[in-house]
């Protein structure tokens, strides 16, 4: 069964970094797309960054220049770097991942459990 594993949430202080990885697990034929979403509360879940296969990466704006997706296709990972963070980012991070797993013609969205990012002011 594939799935998703977050890591590396936790408390920081407004102005610090913290990485966030995710790696992929199960019996996978391909991994297309993979991104970062987060939800603050009360708020909807919303796109933070992607990155395709090949690499070519997409941030939305209020994160651009701050946070850095990359990619380990050998070892099904990706991994959100995030710098000079605000209070505003405080959020759940869920990782995200176009996948076809090995005994499967599809390829269906699969979504990790969620990590925890507070930034305190």
């Amino acid at each position: 069964q594939v799935q998703l594993v977050e890591s590396g949430g936790g408390l920081v202080q407004a102005g610090g970094s913290l990485n966030l990885s995710c790696a992929a697990s199960g019996s996978i034929f391909g991994i297309n797309d993979m991104g970062w979403y987060r939800q603050a509360p009360g708020k909807q879940r919303e796109l933070v960054a992607s990155i395709t296969r090949g690499g070519r990466t997409n941030y939305v704006d209020f994160v651009k220049g701050r946070f850095t997706i990359s990619r380990d296709n050998a070892k099904n990972t990706v991994t959100l770097q995030m710098s000079s963070l605000k209070p505003e980012d405080t959020a759940v991070y869920y990782c995200n991942a176009n996948i076809r797993p090995l005994f499967d013609l599809l390829w269906s969205i699969y979504w990790g459990q969620g990590t925890q990012v507070t930034v305190s002011s």
